[in-house]
């Protein structure tokens, strides 16, 4: 194993082409260096200087080994640079899992400002469910998670309410309610509607059925879908109404319209929270900056 010591020692020789020049400019004896040099000769398995005729002269394999040799320092410095800049929390790599975000902008600008700021963290996202979400987050294959509430213990994780907005209803266009500025949940009794199925978020299925029977009823689901947007798809094509988080409204078609609802229920059930989640026994130094960030501008309620 050749210490770097060895390597700095070696490419002062070679640039100097003089022992005692190169002693002196790295504040050593002569005697020293050219022991150093001949165990590194001996190591290497070559002469890497031709000492003949009073002259210093890189022998060809010299020549080679100062490439090698400038190479291997120029690396390990910049590596130790990449290593620095990752302690710090200034490069690295995040795997970030969501449910549908593109609704809240704040959230959505601290990201573009963190990207902006950090050209060298990398990112991997993957689009998941609540109950996905926790998983990842448990067993490490992701760094930090916006999700609805769990419904479920996470001892593991810590979450942080990032914003709270109202549930309201998706209606047909068409429909008999769809011009009342407000609707009472009550008169949804008799409808049929369309929701996800409860594993991939038991927090939020739960927390719908309890706002139905705050209102008198159970909702009867007649469709299920994965995905927020195709929610409000099946609504479009009259397959039920749904119960959905308002920012639902920002990027839905003409077909749909969205009203608030009218129940006797605390805040709690009548607001969705959207929840940071992430797991802070896996140390990360970028994740953590990254946190810090998104609480600035959006420090919860």
């Amino acid at each position: 194993m050749i210490e770097t010591r060895l390597l700095q020692q070696f490419i002062a020789v070679a640039e100097e082409l003089h022992f005692n020049r190169a002693a002196e400019r790295l504040h050593m004896a002569q005697p020293p260096l050219s022991q150093a040099i001949r165990r590194l000769e001996a190591e290497v398995g070559s002469a890497l200087f031709d000492r003949s005729n009073r002259k210093v002269v890189l022998t060809a394999a010299g020549v080679a080994f100062l490439h090698t040799a400038r190479a291997t320092l120029q690396s390990l410095d910049e590596g130790l640079a990449h290593t620095r800049r990752v302690a710090n929390g200034v490069d690295g790599h995040l795997t970030l899992t969501f449910i549908n975000i593109v609704a809240y902008a704040p959230l959505l600008r601290a990201l573009r400002g963190f990207r902006q700021q950090s050209p060298g963290v990398a990112f991997t996202l993957h689009e998941a469910s609540t109950h996905a979400q926790v998983l990842a987050l448990e067993e490490g294959s992701a760094d930090l998670g916006f999700m609805r509430a769990p419904g479920t213990s996470t001892p593991q994780l810590h979450v942080h309410t990032l914003l709270r907005e109202r549930i309201c209803v998706a209606l047909p266009a068409g429909h008999a309610l769809a011009g009342n500025a407000v609707v009472a949940l009550a008169a949804l009794a008799g409808e049929d509607f369309v929701a996800s199925p409860r594993p991939l978020g038991q927090g939020f299925h739960d927390q719908l059925l309890q706002l139905c029977q705050a209102a008198g009823f159970v909702p009867r689901v007649v469709q299920q879908a994965r995905r927020l947007q195709t929610l409000v798809a099946l609504v479009a094509s009259g397959f039920g109404i749904a119960l959905v988080p308002e920012s639902a409204a920002l990027a839905a078609p003409e077909e749909v319209v969205f009203r608030p609802i009218q129940v006797d229920a605390p805040d709690a059930l009548s607001q969705l929270e959207l929840l940071m989640a992430w797991n802070p026994g896996r140390h990360s130094p970028v994740r953590d900056r990254l946190i810090e960030q998104i609480q600035q501008a959006l420090p919860g309620r």
